[in-house]
């Protein structure tokens, strides 16, 4: 019972964690992790998603604290991810300018007749001539075009010819 307990505690933590629903994967795991040997494989697993979650909701201080327990976790698998996990959580965070930023508008706060306005500025963009990014070239001046001949042709023509004729000659 107690193992049927578990197991659907573990699976619903991480099928909410996977939907997003971070609050309540850490409730799953949290129980799933209570009713788990924590020394065993599995228990390193389930502290290991518990790490994500903590992460993903934001609880960071929690996410390190479980994390520095989990280097030392008796399972070689988990304690060396457990290691890789509290480098990563430990980084520093990167500061990233703002022009790489965009920001999204809350829709939300938008009305009817807000609607109705931004759908009519939007027709009145779209329906604008945009212009070319130079991605059809500029016609030529047949006048531009080289048509002299340079006797190329002659030229590569007597070259494979005379390779032919000294590979024949010479029996290769």
């Amino acid at each position: 019972m107690a193992n049927e307990k578990f197991s659907l505690e573990y699976q619903s933590g991480k099928a909410a964690f996977e939907r997003g629903e971070y609050r309540a994967s850490i409730e799953h795991l949290t129980t799933a992790r209570n009713l788990v040997n924590l020394s065993s494989g599995l228990g390193g697993e389930v502290q290991m998603w518990l790490v994500m979650a903590y992460e993903a909701a934001g609880q960071k201080a929690e996410a390190i604290a479980l994390c520095q327990q989990l280097t030392s976790h008796p399972d070689l698998e988990t304690s060396k991810q457990g290691k890789d996990l509290l480098y990563i959580l430990q980084a520093p965070q990167l500061t990233r300018p703002a022009e790489w930023m965009t920001n999204i508008p809350d829709l939300g706060a938008i009305t009817e007749s807000d609607d109705r306005e931004s759908y009519v500025n939007y027709r009145s963009f779209s329906d604008r001539k945009q212009p070319s990014l130079g991605l059809v070239p500029e016609p030529l001046d047949p006048a531009e075009i080289n048509t002299k001949d340079n006797q190329f042709v002659w030229l590569a023509a007597a070259l494979v010819s005379l390779t032919l004729g000294g590979l024949i000659w010479f029996g290769l």
